[in-house]
């Protein structure tokens, strides 16, 4: 939406999504919730014309999703109850949902209204030139092991501390910079507590919750399932969710999740690590899974399963940098770079 919406656009958001790991993840400073980047986005697609409806129109145009996402939902909710935790707009989800047949009472997303938000035409001109500056700046780059913020080259040290006066002076210093006090996209925490929430709501304990996710936004909900005996898969994960999750899952079509989500529910967490440990064309023609999921993922893979591991201290590295890498080309080089 902001490559669409502003010039150099994909430029913009990957600065600004760069900024939002450090402040998450390195810096950890108070109040920031990976995921911050859908807020901290809105005052400049304001400033370029934006508004509600075009936002709905345009999610409904571009979505992109997965292979047999459909089939694999309406499956996980014939056998589990099933819900959708997402950092993404209300517009974008209502879009999902209306192409998936999923429920929208059953989704966690950021919910607003941008046209509520006024804007003068001297901060429209400020933001489009911050906008400008912001998408010139030395792309952020987190090396491996990074700890602090003084592990980062000098130059990205200096973007940083640039963004950190955009945003929390310039911009918040507008008229337009309440929507930093007013939206609150559902990421790090917001995500964990929509977990609980989702137990409290359908009587269930966290021990039966798997949770799938693929970002940084869903690393304390992976936490949270883990600590409490649920299964934490990271699909397609990047290396923020790779480290995070129990299982990593590599694939081009989500059958790999119906097939999990299916022993999960109905066998428990032992088996369904079991069938992992040994996941081969053998294992899987002997479990007593779906055996119409079995046969479809048989179908569609007769040569090479999609690979799907048991998370180690071993093997993490090599699977986050595998999953990093296979993400960007699922979701395309245009969108993959962008994080």
């Amino acid at each position: 939406m902001t490559s669409h919406t502003i010039p150099d656009g994909d430029k913009l958001f990957t600065a600004i999504s760069k900024y939002d790991d450090v402040l998450a993840d390195i810096i950890k400073r108070p109040n920031h919730r990976a995921g911050n980047t859908l807020k901290f986005i809105l005052p400049f697609l304001k400033a370029y014309g934006l508004t509600d409806q075009k936002m709905r129109e345009f999610s409904a145009k571009n979505l992109v999703l997965i292979a047999g996402i459909k089939g694999t939902l309406k499956h996980i909710r014939k056998v589990v109850h099933a819900f959708i935790v997402s950092t993404s707009y209300e517009h974008y989800i209502r879009a999902l949902c209306e192409a998936v047949d999923f429920p929208y009472e059953n989704t966690y997303c950021t919910r607003f209204s941008i046209d509520k938000y006024g804007i003068t035409e001297e901060e429209k001109v400020n933001l489009k030139k911050i906008a400008e500056e912001i998408a010139r700046m030395p792309q952020v780059e987190i090396p491996q092991g990074t700890k602090t913020v003084r592990d980062l080259s000098k130059e990205n040290q200096k973007t940083i501390e640039q963004l950190d006066e955009i945003f929390y002076k310039k911009i918040a210093s507008m008229a337009i910079g309440k929507i930093f006090h007013e939206v609150n996209p559902v990421g790090g925490s917001e995500k964990a507590q929509a977990v609980k929430d989702v137990a409290k709501r359908t009587g269930e304990s966290l021990a039966d919750a798997m949770y799938v996710g693929d970002s940084i936004t869903d690393a304390e909900a992976f936490k949270l399932v883990r600590e409490n005996g649920g299964l934490a898969v990271a699909f397609n994960g990047n290396h923020y969710a790779v480290k995070n999750a129990e299982v990593a899952v590599l694939s081009e079509h989500s059958i790999v999740t119906a097939i999990i989500a299916d022993v999960f529910s109905r066998f428990g967490k032992e088996q369904t690590l079991n069938l992992i440990e040994n996941w081969n064309y053998e294992t899987l023609k002997k479990n007593p899974a779906n055996q119409a999921l079995i046969k479809n993922l048989l179908v569609l893979y007769p040569r090479e399963l999609p690979k799907v591991k048991i998370i180690t201290g071993e093997n993490m590295e090599t699977l986050a940098e595998e999953s990093s890498e296979f993400r960007k080309k699922v979701r395309g080089a245009a969108i993959g770079r962008l994080g």
